[in-house]
């Protein structure tokens, strides 16, 4: 499977039960993506544990058991079909979220890398 989408779905199941946290295997672009989830009010705090082998990433969600922060993922691409657009082809999100985006700059959210006019690879779709 591919770890990305692992990450994602693991962080709207840890929202959908209710938990506080989320511990995933750690890597370098789930640690930016986490920070743009951060960033965009979807996670409060996300902090690295453990050393080599056995690091994993520690999100910290924002959502209640009444009220979770997310309410939906949207997988755009995957390791068999990816998908770019330039800045200027980007919209809102549908669904009121935020596009997550991976460019030669950094991972932003869709504001963001308008805003940098950066274009990229859409991951996927927060809401």
């Amino acid at each position: 499977m591919d770890p990305i989408s692992d990450m994602l779905i693991r962080i709207k199941n840890a929202e959908a039960a209710g938990h506080a946290s989320v511990r995933i295997p750690y890597s370098r672009i789930k640690h930016e993506i986490a920070r743009v989830l951060e960033r965009a009010g979807f996670a409060a705090g996300l902090e690295r544990r453990g050393k080599r082998m056995k690091k994993t990433l520690e999100i910290n969600l924002s959502g209640r058991r009444d009220a979770p922060a997310i309410h939906g993922i949207k997988l755009f691409s995957t390791p068999g079909r990816r998908l770019y657009r330039s800045y200027r082809e980007l919209k809102r999100a549908p669904h009121g979220g935020i596009y997550i985006l991976t460019t030669s700059r950094g991972v932003f959210s869709g504001a963001e890398a308008k805003r940098e006019k950066a274009g990229g690879e859409i991951i996927a779709e927060v809401w």
